[in-house]
């Protein structure tokens, strides 16, 4: 028997689907359960790239010192001033969360401000649609978005194998089943 249940009614994720729609940015403020920090030379330009590239908004900013960036409902990002940026981008990623119909623009976005800043996008596995991309301040951001789930495909078949059931299936009520 697994542990695994179903507890998508946690998230603001969409269900995956071609026509599923992102939900409207999260201006809300909540006690984060997790967020990125990422240290900047310049405040401003980093910023500018992660709302015109990468979506985010500014929630709010303390001159010279941060920047509160999110999307949705928990993808926050803390942006702080540093006296340098890390020489190149680490092997360790942080990936958000978006729907299909962003992978594209999301890659478009970036590669417009920063032509070599985008890997992708690329099929997974794990039924997801990655586009990697690198910041002006060299961190590895990987936006993912959800396949529909074909209960006939290989990747489902994995996925049972490690016992995740498909969805629709288990409890729903954030209990182990």
């Amino acid at each position: 028997m697994s542990d695994h249940y179903n507890a998508f009614e946690m998230s603001p994720v969409p269900a995956p689907g071609p026509d599923a729609v992102a939900p409207e940015p999260f201006r809300g403020i909540y006690g984060m359960p997790a967020f990125v920090t990422i240290p900047t030379s310049d405040l401003a330009a980093s910023a500018d790239f992660w709302v015109r590239g990468l979506g985010f908004f500014e929630l709010f900013s303390i001159p010279g010192t941060l920047v509160h960036l999110r999307r949705w409902a928990f993808q926050d990002v803390l942006l702080v001033s540093a006296p340098s940026a890390p020489e190149q981008a680490p092997a360790m990623s942080v990936s958000f969360a978006c729907v299909l119909g962003e992978i594209d623009a999301v890659a478009e976005s970036c590669r417009a401000l920063r032509p070599d800043s985008v890997d992708g996008p690329r099929d997974t596995p794990w039924t997801t649609r990655d586009v990697e991309v690198i910041t002006p301040e060299n961190a590895r951001i990987v936006f993912t978005a959800a396949k529909p789930f074909d209960p006939d495909s290989e990747e489902a078949r994995n996925l049972a194998a490690v016992g995740i059931a498909r969805p629709g299936l288990g409890r729903g009520d954030n209990r182990p089943g």
